[in-house]
């Protein structure tokens, strides 16, 4: 896998850049849905704001999901235990909710309602957040653990990637039980096979990426 050197925010343009080119192209048009996969470790979350910035100052409207918001209650994600990983993998995240709250809306002809969250885990209540209502051309940006698993209908994904030793090294040790759960996504579901880009993120501060599969002499977006 040949990767180049780039900067989160550099990264972010390009992303947003292709994402402008796929709702340019005479198939394009309607709500898009990109998602950011990657261990708890990874900092999903710092890529999805820094695209949905981005977007925005290109006049787009963009809502940011993470999937930390459709955790299951815990009555069910810790039925087997609280370091279950096959629980982990299969019933902690909601993902039932994510295609009736998120992906649904986002269809052709969907209705746009889409639920920004709706799980705390913290109180192990619903969060009751309202609805927000995106417009035809929105983009919508769910990031977290395990997302590629579930043939979510992503316009653009991105897997980012961390080593087995830095997945390790920057995982908090109460979550370290989860570390045969990610060693089992990346052999059963390969996310970097399955996602339009990967980025190597061992070390946050040089992170380095593929460019966006199929679309670097198309439309310059990993020049």
């Amino acid at each position: 896998m040949q990767l180049e050197p780039i900067t989160w925010q550099r990264m972010a343009e390009r992303l947003a850049g292709h994402l402008d080119d796929l709702a340019a192209a005479p198939e394009g048009g309607g709500r898009q849905r990109t998602g950011i996969d990657g261990a708890p470790a990874a900092g999903t979350g710092v890529l999805a704001e820094a695209l949905a910035d981005s977007l925005r100052r290109r006049g787009r409207s963009v809502l940011v999901v993470p999937v930390a918001g459709f955790l299951r209650p815990a009555s069910l994600r810790y039925e087997f235990g609280r370091e279950d990983v096959d629980s982990y993998l299969g019933g902690w995240y909601d993902t039932a909710a994510l295609w009736r709250e998120v992906f649904g809306p986002t269809d052709p002809g969907g209705t746009g309602r889409v639920l920004p969250d709706l799980w705390d885990p913290v109180t192990d209540r619903a969060t009751r957040s309202p609805y927000a209502h995106l417009p035809p051309d929105a983009v919508v940006i769910v990031h977290g653990p395990l997302l590629l698993g579930h043939w979510f209908p992503f316009d653009l994904s991105v897997h980012i990637r961390l080593s087995p030793g830095a997945l390790a090294r920057r995982t908090e040790e109460p979550d370290r039980w989860t570390l045969p759960a990610f060693a089992r996504y990346e052999a059963d579901t390969d996310p970097a096979s399955a996602a339009d880009a990967v980025v190597r993120a061992d070390d946050p501060r040089h992170p380095a990426w593929t460019g966006i599969r199929g679309a670097d002499t198309a439309t310059g977006a990993g020049a």
